[in-house]
């Protein structure tokens, strides 16, 4: 008799048009505040998120070099905008357009990283499957 794995499809949660969701970490990429939205969709309590490197909400499928280049962006002091697929807590997916900001936070007097990310359309997460298909 043999056994046959099932294979387990990952769950696509797709954004509303109006969730916007925000993060934002020390300079080291640990989260330090997650809003509503940004919990709900990734499927974390705040006290889950906070503390944690914000790389907990990495998929797989992403290229290193998309956080090569992002990391590399914003520790320049400049913005950075790219489609990410990011996991959720209980393993499925989302992807979204995100836009990190270098910015000095005065209260921790140390530069952070915010986050704000919405929904991509489509055609624009197809575009970023073929692109991120090219990275090594």
């Amino acid at each position: 008799m043999t056994k046959t794995k099932k294979r387990q499809t990952m769950k696509e949660y797709v954004l509303k048009n109006d969730d916007f969701l925000v993060s934002q970490t020390d300079s080291k990429g640990t989260i330090i505040f997650a809003n509503d939205d940004f919990c709900a969709i990734a499927g974390y309590s705040i006290d889950e998120l906070v503390g944690k490197p914000h790389n907990i909400v990495r998929h797989k499928d992403m290229p290193k070099a998309a956080f090569k280049d992002l990391w590399d962006t914003v520790k320049n002091d400049k913005i950075w905008s790219g489609y990410v697929k990011n996991r959720t807590k209980d393993g499925g997916y989302y992807w979204v357009y995100a836009t990190i900001y270098p910015i000095y936070d005065e209260t921790r007097k140390e530069k952070t990283y915010l986050s704000c990310r919405r929904k991509p359309s489509q055609k624009e997460i197809d575009e970023a499957q073929m692109l991120y298909k090219t990275f090594k």
